[in-house]
């Protein structure tokens, strides 16, 4: 999160410092699953072609109960060009981010220490170490993407609300066998306990699982594919560990994303079950959401109301997020025998059923994920994506406003630009559609019946961003 944000701020040429209390980057993969929304997102920062080559790409789910296959689920989302889930090891992920920060003239402080904050209507004091020195830094804003125990959450006094799974859970990274097709993602559920297989290639898995009885500092090769035997798949075989422990996992986050001049974004404001590999994704569109309205802010542009939108749009998906891998990760779970009974008995009809396989796979693609009830938007708040969005360079800092080409509609839209020249761009639309397209990709308004929406549309650019002769 902190990464994909320092580079957002070094595209957008904001001056900003991102400090890292370890050495280097994690060297573990953690993390996996980057969703559809989290590549066009990726695509429209300039950062997404890296991710498309180093990516295995799996277009498939299988849900499995006690080694047979229950149900098979296609994931082909329409609408997008990322129809598939790209697993890229998050020590990867961090890799390709870094790169991208340092090809923009960035870097990170790494061995630097945050150790507390004040902050004012004139701005924020940071105070941070490294080593013996400590120094007091004076910023604009700050952002805590400093994990689940984050520095910056107790500082701000937010509580951490939610529980704790009663379970241990095995987590390791494998060489396999090829008893498996790379492209499919698998979830196990059984009596013992769920078990979830990701592909990073045809012989290396994610294993995930839950356990009784943890057995040393971490799981031998023996105890994870006696988990695996017992209820995967038939035939595949972990031949090697890369790296394997034990966890408890929760689903905790609070309420209030921000405090003044104060953000947190990622696992700082939310954690869940790693089932539905939801959580690098959720952090990463904090990030994007963020961004472009602390860009914005540092400019002089932003309305109150556009930096106080951010908790009431990312906090009702962050809700949803932990909703949605709670029940897979109960679900998977059940354990009785009625429970498990009843859910095998439904996975055959369910994933036969187009309408639900479809909103399940739009669902954890991201691509339905909407801001309707925000401050800043009217409407549905829905994600737009196009080719005229992607590439790094065709949306940024500006909203685009796409107005019916050859019609009045255009040359009132450009008048309108011209009182917004610093914040507004127009483009021809041949849809016939009049939409405003905010810097993140999300629609803050949408008349596709009559072009007419004008003086709306200039109502929702003030609730945002001041007019150009502002305070001039």
């Amino acid at each position: 999160m902190g990464l994909f944000l320092a580079a957002e701020c070094a595209r957008r040429s904001i001056t900003y410092r991102i400090v890292e209390k370890n050495a280097t980057q994690s060297t573990h993969s953690k993390a996996l699953a980057i969703f559809p929304r989290t590549l066009e997102v990726f695509d429209m920062a300039g950062v997404v072609e890296p991710f498309l080559r180093t990516a295995n790409r799996v277009n498939a789910l299988g849900i499995f109960s006690h080694e047979h296959e229950q149900g098979h689920i296609d994931f082909h989302p329409a609408g997008t060009p990322y129809p598939f889930v790209g697993m890229v090891p998050q020590d990867e992920t961090e890799r390709l981010l870094l790169e991208q920060l340092r090809g923009r003239g960035g870097t990170v402080e790494y061995k630097t220490t945050f150790l507390s904050l004040q902050q004012d209507d004139s701005g924020v004091r940071a105070v941070v170490q490294r080593g013996e020195d400590r120094e007091t830094v004076e910023a604009s804003y700050l952002v805590g993407c400093d994990g689940p125990h984050s520095t910056v959450r107790h500082a701000l006094g937010l509580e951490f609300e939610g529980g704790d799974y009663a379970d241990t859970y095995l987590l390791a990274d494998a060489i396999t066998n090829d008893a498996l097709p790379a492209n499919e993602l698998h979830l196990c559920a059984n009596r013992q306990g769920p078990l979830a297989l990701f592909p990073m290639s045809t012989t290396r898995w994610r294993i995930i699982a839950t356990t009784a009885a943890p057995a040393g500092d971490e799981p031998s090769l023996g105890a994870v594919n006696a988990i695996v035997t017992q209820r995967g798949p038939k035939g595949i075989a972990a031949q090697s560990l890369l790296w394997s422990g034990y966890f408890r996992i929760h689903h905790r986050c609070v309420s209030q994303m921000s405090a003044g001049r104060i953000f947190i974004a990622g696992d700082s404001a939310h954690i869940h079950s790693p089932f539905g590999g939801q959580g690098m994704n959720t952090g990463l569109q904090d990030a994007w959401n963020l961004a472009w309205k602390l860009d914005l802010a540092v400019r002089g542009l932003a309305t109150e109301t556009l930096l106080a939108s951010y908790t009431p749009e990312r906090y009702p998906i962050v809700l949803d997020v932990i909703k949605t891998t709670d029940f897979l990760t109960h679900a998977l779970g059940s354990r009785t025998t009625i429970a498990s009974g009843i859910r095998d008995a439904l996975i055959p009809i369910v994933t036969h059923i187009p309408a639900l396989t479809e909103a399940f796979t739009e669902r954890l693609s991201g691509l339905t994920n909407a801001y309707k009830g925000s401050p800043i938007v009217d409407g549905a708040g829905r994600r737009y994506f196009d080719e005229s969005l992607a590439g790094g360079k065709n949306i940024g800092r500006r909203f685009i406003l796409m107005a019916p080409a050859g019609d009045d509609a255009l040359a009132q839209a450009n008048e309108l630009a011209s009182r917004f020249s610093d914040t507004l761009e127009v483009r021809p639309s041949a849809a016939g559609a009049l939409r405003l397209v905010r810097p993140d990709g999300y629609l803050a308004y949408e008349n596709t019946v009559t072009p007419s929406g004008l003086p709306l549309v200039e109502q929702v650019l003030r609730r945002q961003v001041k007019s150009s002769d502002a305070g001039r």
